[in-house]
């Protein structure tokens, strides 16, 4: 073991960045899932800045790349190949960190759901489709509750959208937990880097073409852009030479960019291809950039000026309880737009509103959601850096 890598498995990696896009991320999110318009045309500020938020599924490209490059960190760094603890220990720790905040918030939807059928079993009051548009559905049958317990809600087109439709994303991560150590670890330890990324893609997209598209709701080729945060772990951190001389050589922040360029050029409708080639391309720059910013941490180098923002503070502090905001923000917005709605608003004032409002009323809710429901259960939380640390 030498010097570099010594160091490197001695001290425990703050890699500040990951927490900062983490959190900018989940925030873009929020802003893609309000509803700014109440049946008349946006003014022209909020239709512009509506162009900006059509981008919503390249953040959860960011969070699965995130995923599969935090999950293959301590297997690369261990030099061991395996995830430690072994399995039971691993999915231990993988269920101790997604699912309390993820039922908590669940459970605060049927409660939610539960109140407005009371209200509208008791009162004249009825629940209006239009003024409750968003991420939260209040009425779902049984199968659905079903569904989200077992986290499958994501395979089926008609449990995706219900209760809190962006969870949907939860219950495809959680799965990919289980493909990880059972499927994409064996491949990379038998057959190396390269092999892992082509099967996780080629399995990925295997129901879209060979199987009429089965499980689409779930984006199955989600494995393959997980694959690619496997990897830029791998290259960041590994001490074989090849891949040495791959992180060394390359310009990782030039083919960031120009993969950024080609997800978007890919993503515009009009070309007609298949939503996993963009996303999947932008995940290849996420990867690239991970490599970069992960190099230049590891020499003591600073960011360059335009990616320091990954590290602001405030967007450390967001990326601490951005979990407990993805999962909370739904119905917090429905709750929102639906008193706006009776509010007597010009639509500029409606969408101004409804975006400031939203976005605060969101934070406000998620921060004590997380202290209570999410923070207990991370490992080690005692010595995890809080909000108004990370602040200050």
């Amino acid at each position: 073991m030498n010097q570099l890598q010594k160091n490197h498995s001695e001290k425990k990696l703050h890699l500040h960045y990951l927490d900062g896009l983490r959190g900018l991320a989940a925030l873009y999110v929020v802003l893609v899932h309000i509803e700014p318009s109440i049946g008349e045309e946006l003014p022209t500020l909020w239709l512009w800045f509506g162009k900006f938020l059509r981008y919503g599924a390249f953040a959860v490209v960011i969070f699965i790349v995130l995923s599969g490059y935090g999950l293959m960190l301590s297997v690369v760094r261990s030099q061991k190949g395996y995830v430690s603890g072994g399995l039971l220990d691993y999915i231990k720790r993988r269920s101790r960190r997604i699912l309390p905040p993820y039922y908590a918030a669940l459970g605060f939807c049927i409660l939610l759901a539960i109140a407005i059928f009371l209200i509208e079993r008791f009162t004249p009051f009825q629940w209006n489709e239009f003024a409750g548009k968003g991420s939260f559905e209040p009425k779902f049958s049984l199968i659905d509750v079903l569904s989200y317990l077992l986290l499958i809600h994501n395979l089926s087109p008609s449990t995706h959208i219900a209760i809190n439709p962006p969870m949907w994303t939860v219950a495809s991560e959680w799965q990919l937990y289980f493909f990880f150590p059972l499927l994409l670890l064996p491949i990379w330890r038998r057959f190396g880097l390269l092999t892992v990324v082509i099967s996780a893609f080629l399995i990925g997209t295997a129901p879209l073409y060979l199987l009429n598209r089965l499980f689409e709701t779930a984006n199955p080729w989600l494995l393959g852009i997980f694959a690619l945060g496997m990897a830029a772990t791998d290259i960041g951190f590994s001490q074989k030479p090849q891949l040495i001389a791959m992180r060394n050589s390359l310009r990782w922040d030039l083919l960031a960019i120009v993969f950024t360029a080609i997800a978007f050029v890919t993503e515009w409708k009009q070309l007609g291809l298949d939503i996993w080639i963009g996303r999947s391309f932008f995940g290849l720059a996420v990867a690239c950039l991970f490599i970069y910013c992960t190099k230049l941490s590891l020499d003591g180098k600073k960011l360059p000026s335009i990616l320091r923002i990954l590290e602001h503070p405030w967007a450390i502090a967001l990326g601490t309880f951005s979990y407990s905001l993805y999962l909370t923000h739904g119905p917090i917005l429905v709750l929102l737009r639906y008193f706006l709605v009776s509010q007597p608003l010009s639509p500029f004032m409606f969408a101004t509103l409804s975006y400031v409002m939203g976005v605060v009323m969101s934070l406000v809710f998620a921060y004590p959601f997380y202290l209570i429901f999410e923070r207990p259960f991370i490992s080690s939380f005692i010595k995890k850096p809080k909000v108004n640390d990370a602040v200050i």
